[in-house]
Order: C-alpha cells, then structure tokens, then sequence
C-alpha cells in the first residue's frame, strides 16, 4: 500500500484559502480535456480567471444572479481539475455518472453546515460514495477497494478517534492516492482556470 500523502499534508488548505475552505467541491476528471468536462455537464463558457481566489470571488457573485454553479477547470497531468466554490456538481450522482462514461472521476465537497461527501465514479458506475465526516458508512459497486488507505490517510472509523479529526483533509489525501494527482497551494494560487458555468 503505498500512501504518499495524510490529512496533515492539507492543513494548509484551509489556512490559505479560508474563503474556499467554508464551502468547496473539487473534482479530477482523467483523460478529458476541460471543454469537454464541462460539455458533459451541459454547460456554458465564462471569462477565464487565474488563481483559488478569483474564481472563489467570482462564483460568489455568480450565483447571486441565476441558478447556475462556476466551474474553474485546469488541465493537470492526464486530468482535469474543477474547481466549484459553494458548490457540488461534482459529487451529484445524478449528474457525475452519466459524464463519467469511459472515464474516471474522483470528488469531494464540504460546506459550512458540515455536509460533506466523497465520490468516486467510473464508467457511469459509483464504485465508491461516502461522507467523509462517517466513513464507516460507505456505498458503491466497490465500497471497500480503498478501505486500507482511507486507515492510513487519516480516515476514522469511530476506534481511538483523536481530538482533532481531519475528514476534509483525510479526503484531500484520498483523493490524490486514487489519482496520483497532489494539490498544492501553487497549483490554487497560480493556475489560470479556464471556466464555465452550469445549471443546478
């Protein structure tokens, strides 16, 4: 089992992007290029924006005009990653598993009223759903293929749970086990997303 990363190698991601932190889905898509991401979630092109912290500024003001979600997309590798301030596209089955077809998608959200969710989808099939806050409670065609990593990010089952209990962070680092994808503070600030918006 090799485990690159844990929930305290994402501290930091609540430290420098609070704004975000409140309220967030992430989402990496293999092998699709952004345009084509957000043409599998019938959306539309918006003005691109560099960095966590425009596009989260941007999302905001967005969605105070209509019913449609920002989606901030960046190519990373052989993925792509999405970015959705306040929101949760990412994880919405209904929505994920028909553009998942011949893909991979791997996501998780959180919001400020502790709501929480990870999604892992495959071909139009969820092979793993859970909510990070209560991984005991997992469901998908695969529930348990990851189970041994979820232990040693920091995922906690209810054993000698500590103090302070990271799910947030523990999915952050789940997320990159399953996609060799890290995100980084630089990956955040520095990258120009190209962006587009869909109904929700």
């Amino acid at each position: 089992m090799n485990v690159t990363s844990t929930a305290a190698d994402y501290l930091w991601f609540e430290e420098d992007f609070p704004d975000l932190a409140e309220a967030y889905c992430l989402s990496l898509v293999r092998g699709l290029a952004p345009a084509e991401v957000l043409r599998r979630l019938d959306g539309r092109p918006e003005p691109s924006l560099t960095g966590a912290e425009a596009v989260t500024e941007a999302a905001f003001e967005h969605q105070r005009g209509d019913d449609r979600q920002l989606l901030a997309m960046a190519s990373v590798g052989d993925w792509t990653l999405v970015v959705e301030p306040n929101g949760y596209l990412g994880v919405s089955e209904e929505r994920v598993l028909p553009a998942s077809a011949g893909t991979t998608w791997i996501a998780h959200f959180a919001n400020i009223n502790g709501a929480d969710a990870f999604l892992w989808a495959q071909d139009t099939v969820a092979r793993l759903s859970f909510e990070p806050l209560f991984p005991g409670g997992r469901w998908g065609a695969t529930p348990d293929a990851v189970l041994d990593a979820m232990h040693l990010v920091g995922f906690h089952f209810g054993e000698d749970e500590p103090e302070e209990y990271l799910p947030g962070e523990a999915a952050f680092a789940l997320a990159e086990h399953v996609t060799g994808v890290a995100i980084t503070p630089e990956l955040l600030r520095e990258t120009a997303f190209t962006c587009g918006s869909a109904k929700v």
